[in-house]
């Protein structure tokens, strides 16, 4: 798909990930669509974007709230129209072992990313349905791949979106809408800022793959947006060790729990 010209709604888009693709697919002619709680930092990305000659608006909305998803949808329809392109990218979550987890921040886990992926999603499929055209790429962790130690919740919530991710492709058997999955290796954002205690917990095995930038993996969508795959997983290395892990489970699964943060 050529970006130009197209709506492409992120949410998550105020920082990291979200904020990288948004400049990107911004400048390069897409009408972005932000969507994050901060309506101060989704407004310093949309004045860049269009002091660059770029289009941007910006929906700030809470998304583990779904009826403020369905509310900020019906907005979007009718101010902007429906998305070509929806990017998940919203995530949250500090890693935990169970014990360490209450019920309230494992609700909240799974309302961001999973409840606001489907929630997001499901607000806008039906029009895509009836253009049949669309891509829906849902942004994920190596969690989703693999059970990492001390991450109980925050796994589970990955593999929560993996499911869906998977699921939705299903449904769109037969249509022109693309689904994908983007798994990224750690990435040099706020979000171990946002969450502390986390980045410690993090595999001795990830300084293999290195630490990518946000605008390594906004690139990365975008290339998934010209040329639709069902998985993208970067770096390529990381790739490597999916796919060796389909093979030898048990191996993979060792050198995980070795290289793995322990209880004190």
């Amino acid at each position: 798909m050529n970006i130009e010209r197209k709506i492409v709604l992120i949410t998550g888009a105020s920082s990291g990930i979200g904020k990288a693709c948004a400049l990107l697919l911004g400048g390069l002619g897409a009408h972005v669509v932000l969507q994050a709680r901060g309506e101060s930092a989704l407004r310093e990305v949309a004045d860049t974007i269009e002091s660059q000659g770029g289009k941007a608006s910006i929906y700030p909305v809470d998304l583990s709230d779904f009826n403020q998803i369905n509310s900020v949808a019906e907005r979007i329809k009718s101010q902007v129209g429906i998305p070509d392109v929806i990017i998940n990218n919203a995530g949250m979550g500090r890693w935990l072992f169970i014990e360490e987890t209450d019920s309230a921040e494992m609700e909240q886990m799974m309302s961001v990313p999973y409840f606001a992926a489907f929630h997001t999603t499901r607000a806008f499929i039906e029009e895509m349905l009836q253009r049949n055209t669309g891509h829906i790429i849902n942004v994920n962790s190596p969690a989703s791949l693999m059970a990492f130690p001390g991450a109980s919740g925050y796994t589970g919530a990955r593999w929560a979106l993996r499911g869906f991710n998977d699921a939705l492709r299903a449904d769109m058997n037969g249509t022109r809408i693309s689904v994908s999955m983007l798994v990224a290796a750690k990435v040099s954002s706020s979000y171990f800022d946002n969450n502390p205690g986390s980045e410690e917990r993090v595999p001795k095995i990830s300084v293999l793959f290195g630490t990518l930038t946000p605008e390594q993996v906004a690139k990365s969508i975008h290339n998934c947006i010209r040329s639709p795959r069902n998985y993208v997983i970067i770096p390529f290395l990381l790739a490597v060790v999916v796919w060796f892990n389909r093979l030898f489970p048990s191996i993979v699964e060792w050198m995980v729990f070795k290289t793995s943060y322990k209880r004190p």
